[in-house]
């Protein structure tokens, strides 16, 4: 098994364990941990001081977990999804598999179907959704390279992520769209 294969595969056993990972997004360094595990979310509320009401976004390997977190999805995000060439949320209703704790108080939950390879193959083998929210207290900046954690959260992680952390490579968040009251698409942050 090669380098990255382990890093997939650590994570993935920490997520199963229902633990708060410290990973490469395919944005910033994100904490994360099993999308569908409510304690695992507390604990990662937690770590960053994140107040209740402020959901955090839940990455997926595709359109079909996609409609496993989502109540609906509109009809044209399947052909968005192929055109879009940077990443994008879409803040659609919450299906009832949602920990609660990731569902903004609209009943929206925030779901990005992920193009980094080493994200993808985690969320694919855990085989839920991952939560993602940037690796910070809440009102700090978000960490765009390894380098910039603060030692707060990296003592904090049960499981630290090696894969990339010498990438010094800075990516802007996502996108955010939200789905309109006439089934439209909206942009909420470019």
């Amino acid at each position: 098994m090669n380098r990255f294969q382990q890093e997939v595969e650590a994570a993935v056993d920490a997520l199963l364990l229902q633990q708060v990972i410290l990973y490469p997004t395919d944005t910033v360094w994100g904490l994360g941990c099993d999308a569908e595990a409510p304690r695992a979310v507390q604990k990662l509320y937690r770590l960053k001081d994140r107040p209740e009401g402020q959901p955090s976004i839940v990455l997926v390997a595709d359109l079909a977990m996609l409609h496993r977190y989502a109540a609906e999805v509109p009809n044209e995000l399947e052909r968005l999804l192929a055109e879009q060439t940077r990443p994008t949320t879409y803040l659609l209703p919450a299906s009832r598999v949602v920990a609660p704790c990731l569902v903004a108080p609209d009943g929206t939950v925030g779901l990005r179907v992920v193009k980094d390879e080493f994200c993808f193959k985690v969320v694919r083998r855990l085989g839920h959704g991952l939560v993602s929210t940037s690796a910070n207290k809440s009102g700090e900046p978000a960490p765009t390279v390894y380098s910039e954690i603060a030692p707060v959260i990296l003592r904090g992680a049960d499981h630290v992520v090696s894969w990339r952390q010498d990438d010094e490579t800075r990516v802007a968040p996502s996108r955010v769209v939200r789905l309109g009251e006439n089934g439209s698409l909206e942009v909420v942050r470019m």
